[in-house]
């Protein structure tokens, strides 16, 4: 083997198949095993530790459950490879980003060094859900432009957003466009007159639906952050409620709190 791995501890509790999860595991986190590299195959991983085939398959199953590897049919398993890790820090959505014309997901991802997209745009008006519409205080006729797109990270999907706003601010405008254009939606809303004042966000982690599995091409056993943020203008109005899901290995969330 090219891959230079431990032998098995034979007076340990530990089972045969964690040991070995454990040294491939040791390996991809030293970076030994680097993203996108192929992990040794079940045949050599058998005459390395002298077990049987499914001993080995557990070992790889354990690393594929953790996020770490994928298994691709008829190539073999690969390191996983993950964009940068980008930070949820709590000036994301400051000013000075939107008046250099970029939104945040762009600042940030190119601040990590990271090249930033974003795909699957739909838009569409329709009564909002129960609970937006409540977030946004409309009435029972109200309706809600929404925007859902997909975000990318060096062609990597990590996110998935869709935006509710007040049809009777959006309608009509760049905000009801494929590309807002510079800064995004928060831009376009300044330029209309609703100048942001704060914005409220819930965070919370949880297991993926099956879509988001796919949308994200999540490994077994990710967990996403489920974050819905709502932007409120100098007025006190609520202008926008954005539905985020984010897949939890690209992110950290970062926040800096006052103590007074």
């Amino acid at each position: 083997m090219t891959l230079a791995l431990p032998g098995l501890d034979p007076v340990t509790d530990r089972p045969v198949f964690k040991q070995i999860a454990d040294h491939l595991r040791d390996a991809i986190e030293r970076g030994t095993l680097e993203p996108g590299a192929k992990v040794p195959s079940e045949a050599k991983l058998m005459e390395h530790y002298g077990v049987a085939r499914m001993t080995i398959r557990n070992a790889l199953q354990v690393l594929q459950a953790e996020g770490l590897t994928v298994a691709e049919h008829g190539r073999g398993v690969f390191v996983r490879s993950r964009p940068p890790v980008r930070r949820l820090a709590s000036d994301r959505f400051a000013r000075r980003h939107r008046e250099q014309g970029k939104a945040a997901f762009i600042a940030e991802t190119e601040g990590v060094g990271g090249k930033p997209s974003v795909d699957s745009i739909q838009i569409s008006e329709t009564e909002p859900p129960a609970d937006v519409a409540q977030r946004l205080g409309l009435g029972k006729r109200d309706k809600v432009l929404i925007r859902s797109r997909r975000y990318l990270i060096n062609g990597h999907p990590v996110e998935t957003a869709v935006s509710y706003l007040p049809a009777s601010i959006a309608r009509g405008t760049r905000i009801a466009e494929p590309d807002t254009g510079p800064g995004g939606i928060y831009a376009r809303l300044e330029e209309m007159g609703h100048r942001l004042d704060h914005f409220d966000e819930e965070v919370k982690s949880r297991m993926p639906m099956r879509e988001e599995v796919k949308a994200l091409r999540l490994a077994p056993g990710t967990p996403v952050f489920h974050l819905v943020r709502t932007a409120y203008a100098e007025d006190g109005r609520a202008v926008e409620v954005c539905d985020t899901v984010m897949s939890s290995d690209a992110y950290v969330l970062s926040y800096q709190l006052p103590a007074r």
